[in-house]
Formats: C-alpha cells, sequence, structure tokens
C-alpha cells in the first residue's frame, strides 16, 4: 500500500484537531468573560454539539452520498474558518451561539464526509492500522491541543487562539486538496437534486438495509449507546473532580493530561499489533473496561487512584473506537454510509441530550458521588450485555483481513 494519500490525510486531521482544542478552550474563556464566570453558559456550548447533530444528519446524509467527497471536506473547512474567524468579532451572547451552532453543524457534516473518504481511500486489511494512527493523531491533539492554547493566552488572548483555528482549518482544507479525487467521472453516481421525498426515500433504504442486517446494526446501535453513556457522565466528570475530589485546577489539568496519555498509549498499542487485535475483542474490551474505570474513579479520594480511573477509562475507550470503526467501514456499504451514519446519529443525538440532562440533573438534586456511581455501574451492566452481543456474532463478522 502506498501511504503517501493516507499520510497526508492524518495531517490535516492532526492539524485541525489541534486547532479545534484550541479553539474549544479559548471559546470557552470567552464565553466565561462574557457572563462573568456563569457555569451554565458553557454548558449551553457543549448542549449545541448533539443539537447541531440533530439538525445536520435529517438531510446530510443524502448530500454526503451523492457528492464530490473531497470538494465537500474542503468547502466545509473553508466555510467553517470564515466563521470561526468572525466569532471574536461578536460582542452578543446569542449572535456567539447561533454561530457556534453553525460551526458544529459543519464539523458534524465534515465527521460524516471524512469518515466515508477514509473509507474509500484506505484498503480493507489497512483500515485497523490506519484508524490507529488517526486516533493517535487526535489523542495527541488532546495533549497538544491545551498547551498551545495555554501558551497563546499567555503571550496574547483568547481571540487570537480562535484565530488560530480558523487558520489550522484553511491548512487543513489545502491538504486536503492534495489528496485524490476518489468520485470519479467513470463512477455511477447518480446527482438528483435532494428534495424531502429524495430524503424519505433515502431513510426508507437505510431502514431496509438495517432490517437485512440486523446484527450489523444492533452493534451499530449499541455503540450508539455507549457512546451515551460516555457523554452523560463526562458531563459531571469535572464538577466531581473539582467539588468532591476537591483537585485544583492544576492538578484536574494534569488529570486531563493522564486520560490523554491513555489514549496515546492504547492507539499506538493498536497500531502495533493491528493485525493480531480481532474487531470484537476490541469492542469487548472497550464495552467492559471502560465502566470499570469510571467505577474506579467514582469511588476514588485520592488522585493516584482517580488518575488511575481516567487513564484506564481513556485507554478502553480507544480499544472501543477503533474497534467499532473498523467494523463500521467493513459492513456498512459505501453509497449510503453517510445516510446510515447521520439517520442512527440522530438518535445518538437525542439520548445523549436526554442522558446528559437526566445526570445534570440528578446530581444537582443530591449528592455528585452517589450519581456518578450509580450511572457507572448501570454503564458496567450495558458494557457486559455489549460484550456478550459482539462475542455471540458469527466470525466473519469480526476476522481481520
Amino acid at each position: 500500500m502506498n501511504w503517501k494519500a493516507p499520510i497526508l490525510l492524518l495531517v490535516g486531521v492532526g492539524i485541525s484537531n489541534i486547532g479545534a482544542w484550541v479553539y474549544l478552550l479559548a471559546l470557552n474563556l470567552t464565553v466565561l468573560t462574557m457572563t462573568g464566570n456563569l457555569p451554565l453558559a458553557v454548558g449551553i456550548l457543549y448542549l449545541l454539539i448533539p443539537i447541531a447533530t440533530l439538525l445536520t444528519d435529517v438531510w446530510a446524509g443524502s448530500y454526503i452520498d451523492r457528492l464530490n467527497k473531497r470538494t465537500l471536506m474542503i468547502i466545509l473547512d473553508i466555510v467553517r474558518a470564515c466563521l470561526i474567524f468572525c466569532l471574536p468579532f461578536l460582542d452578543s451572547l446569542v449572535f456567539i451561539y447561533l454561530l457556534v451552532l453553525l460551526i458544529n453543524m459543519g464539523s458534524s457534516m465534515f465527521e460524516s464526509t471524512s469518515i466515508v473518504y477514509m473509507t474509500k481511500l484506505i484498503p480493507k486489511e489497512n483500515r485497523q492500522r490506519f484508524n490507529s494512527l488517526r486516533n493517535f493523531i487526535q489523542s495527541s491533539g488532546f495533549l497538544l491541543g491545551p498547551s498551545i492554547a495555554g501558551m497563546l493566552f499567555i503571550v496574547s488572548s483568547a481571540n487570537m487562539a480562535i484565530f488560530v483555528n480558523a487558520i489550522a482549518l484553511l491548512v487543513s482544507a489545502f491538504v486536503i486538496m492534495l489528496l485524490p479525487n476518489l468520485d470519479s467521472k467513470d463512477e455511477e453516481v447518480v446527482y438528483e437534486r435532494v428534495t424531502l421525498p429524495v430524503i424519505k426515500e433515502d431513510w426508507k433504504m437505510v431502514v431496509a438495509f438495517g432490517r437485512k442486517h440486523t446484527h450489523v446494526t444492533w452493534v451499530y446501535l449499541l455503540f450508539g449507546g455507549f457512546v451515551v453513556f460516555l457523554a452523560g457522565i463526562d458531563s459531571i466528570e469535572a464538577a466531581f473532580a473539582r467539588t468532591v475530589l476537591l483537585l485544583s485546577e492544576s492538578t484536574y489539568g494534569f488529570l486531563v493530561a493522564i486520560a490523554g496519555l491513555g489514549m496515546v498509549v492504547s492507539s499506538l498499542l493498536n497500531a502495533w499489533f493491528a493485525k493480531k487485535l480481532k474487531i470484537n475483542i476490541l469492542m469487548g474490551i472497550g464495552a467492559v473496561v471502560a465502566p470499570i474505570g469510571y467505577c474506579i474513579f467514582a469511588f476514588s479520594h485520592t488522585f493516584l487512584i482517580a488518575s488511575l480511573g481516567v487513564f484506564i477509562v481513556t485507554f478502553a475507550i480507544t480499544f472501543a473506537n477503533i474497534g467499532f470503526l473498523t467494523f463500521y467501514q467493513r459492513h456498512i456499504p459505501l453509497s449510503i454510509m453517510g445516510r446510515f451514519t447521520n439517520l442512527v446519529g440522530m438518535v445518538e443525538a437525542v439520548l445523549t441530550i436526554v442522558a446528559v440532562a437526566l445526570i445534570g440533573t440528578f446530581a444537582e438534586w443530591s449528592a455528585i458521588r452517589p450519581v456518578y456511581i450509580f450511572s457507572s455501574a448501570m454503564f458496567l451492566v450495558f458494557g457486559c450485555y455489549m460484550y456478550m452481543v459482539v462475542n455471540k456474532g458469527k466470525k466473519s463478522y469480526y476476522e481481520n483481513e
């Protein structure tokens, strides 16, 4: 396999991911400053992510499967860069939220498009290793992004950090221009006008596929549930660390760095042993071990035990993510991949909003630790069920190629 194009894609992903972390932290700081340190204002920023997914996934898949993937990614990068560049010039919180919503919609659409493109670009036998390297790049951004943002805050301002992300997206667009065009003219791609009846027919096609391939669909839905649990529990993780464990800001920052280290180590192990680690093993380990990590964190009283818990969580989540993405790329046809991703993503987004709202509400009504323990225990029960499902499926679904 010629790794030139995949490496270019990884470079684009890396630049964009680091910029996204810088932008997220800068935006949080900007909103906190505007509102006088009101936590709810930042909470709305995070709530806008699943809302954007809901608004986008209704129709985006129908366009993604019909348009040129590389061109669409370039356009989305440029549009997001322009919108982000405008953020520092706004002094109205409402307009900032509206612009962030549009940026998140673009990011949601870009993520779905990039998965389809990389599935086309990478041969089946190399996808698991590529997914591991992609996860490594993203986890490195998790470590580098906050550091770069902190340096920019010291030498300049949050606005400058936001401008840096706009530049990063433009650089990402340039890198994508260097990638091959995989939607060539000789392919039988039908570019029809996307209307409401067309979208309805697309939904019917996805539902028909799901009914025919029940195991694949069920695994996909279960992984969606896995992600919902992650979002719900993570929504009170910072509050747990600061108010229950009484960690200082610097100590909490170190805890986040340990979480990033778990991702890096897990990604590298997956890249090295890609040919030996079967997909069901990756998903099964991730589904069970991640909740165990959360349980350790939930019962912790010292920084050492808490750091062990978060390391186990991110280590296991990385296993699950790589296994699931490889499984998904192997069993969802390229012709409907965008539509399938977005339709099921709508369900995931709704459940995420509900989970975050419920866990946050219960955490407000009662003590945070009991809510964290109960949520982690329920997650462990769910993880055990998911482990049984992926290990009872036909071996052909999970064999390495």
